[in-house]
């Protein structure tokens, strides 16, 4: 397939688990701190601040000439804390004309009502279409070694958000969105013979019954093509392993290196830890400029892909601003 270029990216944090305003950071990223100061915030106080909270949301914004286009990246756990940290960014999020979800997990999907809501009360009632597949509506749930369900909450159903005025577009293939902009994938092949999924995580039937569903196979990456840079991918959560995710984006695309990535690398807890080695030794073959671990990729793997790759990771934290290709458009995040 081919993948038009953009000549500008923009992505701003609106949830993330960690606020870090303090870290260095290149001159492509903007702290949260910064980024407020330089839209008008005068004292330093609590009350000017995000939330940082477990889950994840991305404000994504690509231009291309004098046009640009909004997608949302899931929307964080609930919507208490992706509602307040949208204000205090003053985030552009009338904008927002495409949501994705990349799997049906609550804290990723717990703040979609209020999204539509900021949404709908911002861009005069205009059509935000939401992309999701059927497999994201399971009940989901974790096991105890002693073979306890412990239950997820529900993400908000197709009817709710028909209720709250979305357009829903539910589908399994890979598509195309926003003039060609933005690459959602479909499912996600799992070739490497160490990334098992989420072991222990269980759905249930219909008929009550819970079944194995380690592998979360209604996940999707998305990603996008700077121009004289290369593929910005994100993986929310990489519950297919990042590596399956980065092996599937260039078979996708084999013409166009991969530039960065960046989401949760979920390479936290006892279950997946073991992995952490192989997952950045693996991460050698693409050749990265920068790599972009948030949310549940753990301060392990975090200090692993430090090592090994240096300056070129800078882990994200919430209202945090990255801009990759030209600075040109006056219309961009500071």
């Amino acid at each position: 397939m081919n993948i038009q270029p953009v000549d500008k990216l923009e992505i701003q944090v609106l949830v993330d688990n960690v606020t870090d305003s303090l870290s260095s950071v290149p001159d492509n990223v903007t702290h949260e701190m910064a980024y407020l100061k330089k839209n008008g915030m005068k004292e330093l106080s609590g009350e000017c601040l995000c939330c940082g909270a477990h889950g994840l949301s991305l404000l994504i914004t690509a231009f291309k000439g004098n046009k640009a286009h909004t997608l949302l990246f899931d929307a964080g756990p609930e919507g208490e804390v992706f509602k307040r940290n949208v204000n205090k960014l003053n985030a552009k999020i009338d904008a927002v004309e495409a949501v994705v979800l990349s799997h049906g997990h609550w804290d990723h999907a717990g703040g979609f009502l209020a999204a539509v809501d900021l949404m709908k009360n911002n861009n005069n009632s205009k059509e935000v279409i939401f992309h999701l597949n059927q497999g994201m509506f399971y009940q989901r749930a974790t096991t105890t070694h002693h073979g306890e369900v412990f239950p997820f909450k529900k993400i908000p159903s197709i009817d709710e958000l028909k209720q709250k005025g979305a357009n829903v577009v539910c589908s399994d293939e890979a598509r195309f969105l926003l003039d060609d902009y933005f690459y959602l994938s479909g499912e996600i092949p799992r070739v490497t013979s160490y990334e098992k999924g989420f072991p222990g995580h269980v759905r249930q039937l219909q008929n009550g019954e819970w079944q194995d569903d380690q592998w979360i196979m209604d996940e999707r990456f998305l990603v996008v093509n700077v121009r004289d840079k290369g593929l910005i991918v994100f993986s929310a959560c990489s519950h297919a392993g990042i590596i399956n995710v980065l092996k599937h984006a260039q078979e996708l695309f084999p013409t166009v290196p991969i530039y960065a990535v960046m989401g949760g690398f979920h390479l936290s807890g006892h279950a997946v830890e073991k992995i952490i080695p192989q997952t950045v030794n693996d991460m050698k073959q693409f050749n990265l400029e920068m790599i972009v671990p948030a949310h549940c990729t753990g301060w392990r793997a975090v200090n692993a892909l430090g090592n090994m790759f240096g300056d070129k990771v800078v882990p994200s934290a919430v209202g945090r601003a990255y801009s990759f290709g030209k600075d040109c458009h006056p219309n961009a995040l500071p």
